[in-house]
């Protein structure tokens, strides 16, 4: 994915919490690269993962988040592992 296209993808994500669209933005790319260096079309993850071929082009497109049992499957599918992590953030949250 093309730096250009990151940021795009970011930017559809901007309704977002902008710290949560640039994580998304980050794990359709990861999604695209995986499937890419195994030879996978859209269509074949989709098979794998038992969901359609346009909910994985929303997914790498940004159009939108995805659901972490999503998430699951397709790491699955792609022989990955999904790391969730939660870390204290380094400098307090400003408050709404």
């Amino acid at each position: 994915m093309s730096p250009d296209a990151l940021e795009r993808l970011r930017e559809r994500l901007a309704h977002v919490d902008p710290d949560q669209g640039w994580f998304f933005a980050r794990i359709a790319k990861q999604v695209v690269e995986q499937r890419k260096a195994r030879g996978l079309s859209q269509q074949e993850l989709a098979e794998l993962t038992g969901t359609t071929q346009s909910a994985i082009a929303r997914l790498e497109s940004g159009g939108r988040p995805p659901r972490i049992d999503t998430l699951l499957r397709i790491a699955e599918a792609l022989d990955c592992e999904l790391i969730v992590e939660l870390r204290p953030r380094t400098k307090p949250r400003r408050s709404k």
